[in-house]
């Protein structure tokens, strides 16, 4: 920790809040707007704060989605969640976007973006509204201690030390450190009483493959999949569905980033858990396999480009020892049936995730039983409150995360000042 001179000056504020993300951001606006007049100042570690909602939505910002439950989410326990979320909605959310100048428009699957396309557009509304609220922000201020005092906590840095009687810590977790979320905030939980999930791992994160693997050799081909979730006994753990994406690497695309947080917490526990793929979803193995019988002349490849795009079909052919161009009355009972197997259930020998640095989001972090639900104010540590991404609770693709953000910071910074 930097040297603080012992006669350094102590500031002073009413309400600290450790993050300038989304939630971090919320908590300050909704702690101003709900306590006019008292000192709030946000502490950032990066730079320039939200740089996380700057790169969201490929530079877009999915700022939520059109419906959003406690079944969108992992992690902490349904009925926690729901509460949290209840206290902040979607219409709550619109309305406040509403609010700041920011219209709104949906897409597919219920995301919502703003009708800009520039995701700069949110996080300047925001700025503009920490601003009007009476917040004040410090980017490039890193908290290294926070301790506790008898009026509060002593929060402490490079910048100085500042003093209030309650305090935010909204500094994400550990996805896409380069945004300032290196997991320093579970350390700074930790030391004062919380405990943090056994497992903190990626989540929204592509898998990858064996380089050598037939999928790496598409790089850039995307197609609709049906990925299925299998324990080392073959008991079925979970369906997803959506758009999959090959890569050089190995996978990515909506389908693998929503599986991939459930395939990262079932390897840990079962080393044998897999992956099985179907690249014509809805289609069974014996369906697959009367209608390559009734081709007659046409080619395997041509009836599976009915689904998928041609390179993937010559591919799948290939695994399974198919001429992709040769009329399909000519193929062995043995070979159809592999072709109908590796199109339909075909496994897929994931290695690892692709790491903190590629993860949209984390799972695990501080669980939601460790604070009162009401105002998200910690049962361990009175004045200190917690919201966002540092709370064991992860959403799936599709806006929803941004969603706990604003609830969670909402719920917090009114917690603070109440």
């Amino acid at each position: 920790m930097p040297t603080i001179p012992a006669a350094a000056a102590i500031e002073a504020a009413d309400l600290v809040v450790v993050g300038g993300g989304a939630a971090g951001l919320m908590a300050a606006i909704a702690a101003g707007r709900s306590a006019p007049g008292r000192r709030i100042l946000v502490l950032e570690s990066a730079p320039r704060p939200g740089k996380k909602i700057l790169i969201s939505g490929g530079g877009r910002c999915n700022v939520t989605n059109t419906v959003v439950t406690e079944q969108d989410f992992a992690g902490s326990t349904p009925p926690a969640i729901r509460r949290v979320l209840g206290r902040f909605d979607v219409a709550a959310a619109r309305g406040f976007f509403a609010e700041l100048g920011i219209a709104l428009k949906e897409e597919a699957h219920g995301k919502l973006f703003p009708t800009t396309d520039r995701a700069r557009t949110v996080l300047e509304a925001l700025l503009r509204a920490l601003a009007t609220a009476g917040g004040g922000l410090r980017a490039g201020s890193r908290v290294e201690a926070i301790a506790r005092s008898t009026s509060g906590y002593e929060v402490r840095g490079s910048f100085g030390q500042v003093r209030a009687p309650a305090l935010v810590l909204a500094t994400g977790g550990m996805s896409l450190p380069e945004t300032g979320s290196d997991g320093h905030g579970y350390a700074l939980a930790r030391a004062l009483g919380h405990t943090t999930t056994a497992a903190i791992h990626p989540a929204l994160v592509p898998l990858c493959l064996p380089r050598a693997h037939w999928v790496c050799a598409l790089s850039g081909i995307a197609s609709e999949a049906e990925l299925e979730l299998r324990s080392g006994t073959g008991k079925r753990l979970g369906i997803f569905s959506g758009a999959l994406l090959c890569t050089h690497f190995g996978l990515s695309g909506p389908v693998v980033l929503d599986l991939s947080r459930h395939f990262n917490t079932a390897r840990r526990s079962d080393p044998r858990a897999e992956v099985v793929a179907s690249f014509w979803p809805g289609k069974t193995p014996s369906e697959l396999d009367r209608e390559l019988q009734a081709l007659g002349r046409r080619s395997p490849a041509a009836h599976l480009r009915r689904a998928m795009p041609d390179r993937l079909a010559r591919a799948l052919c290939e695994t399974a020892q198919v001429d992709p161009g040769a009329a399909a009355h000519a193929l062995t009972r043995e070979r159809r049936l592999a072709l109908a197997e590796i199109v339909t259930r075909h496994p897929l020998p994931i290695t690892e995730d692709r790491g903190f640095r590629y993860a949209e989001v984390t799972a695990g972090g501080i669980p939601l039983a460790e604070l009162k639900l009401e105002t998200l104010e910690s049962r361990v540590s009175p004045g200190l409150f917690l919201c966002g991404e540092i709370l064991d609770v992860d959403g799936r693709l599709g806006g929803f995360n941004f969603q706990w953000a604003w609830a969670s910071g909402s719920v917090a910074g009114r917690g603070a000042v109440g």
